[in-house]
């Protein structure tokens, strides 16, 4: 099965073009990804849409936007100008997920019911009174059961 999950920047805007025969929406766009290693430059791809994914490209994708993409990769050979054959890689999209700012600011304490941390104050919370919100604000959070797995006591006799 081929499906990839790419985190992205966009790099080109997308742009629409229709196939000759049905009149197809086909977009393409380049994007950036981050390197394996901090000093590795960002790796580029050529990214392509679809029909009504091609659409939606035009619709709600803008340059310096991050993303979340989903799709298949294939490998195409292009012709250089040389004469010689180039491989490179191409995604084509079936989804993609915009980073929500709320997300990214957002401290995951505070999914949990407790207080923000993210405050300039240098001392920890009281766990106890945080285990105390978190309890009372199930209505609206969800609560984790964090107990262990196996039991602190072994009852086997042996």
């Amino acid at each position: 099965m081929n499906h990839c999950l790419l985190e992205i920047q966009v790099k080109t805007a997308p742009t629409v073009r229709y196939t000759q025969n049905n009149q197809t929406p086909v977009a393409e766009m380049e994007v950036l990804f981050d390197g394996l290693r901090a000093d590795d430059s960002p790796g580029e791809i050529k990214v392509i849409g679809w029909g009504n994914m091609a659409q939606e490209m035009q619709n709600k994708v803008q340059v310096g936007q991050k993303l979340v993409l989903e799709g298949r990769l294939r490998m195409n050979t292009v012709p250089r100008q040389d004469g010689t054959k180039e491989k490179k890689a191409e995604l084509t999209l079936s989804k993609f997920h915009p980073f929500s700012k709320e997300l990214k600011n957002e401290n995951p304490n505070k999914a949990l019911g407790e207080k923000n941390l993210s405050n300039t104050t240098s001392e920890l919370p009281n766990t106890e009174s945080s285990t105390n919100k978190s309890t009372n604000s199930q209505d609206n959070n969800p609560s984790w059961d964090s107990s262990p797995l196996i039991p602190d006591t072994d009852e086997i006799p042996f």
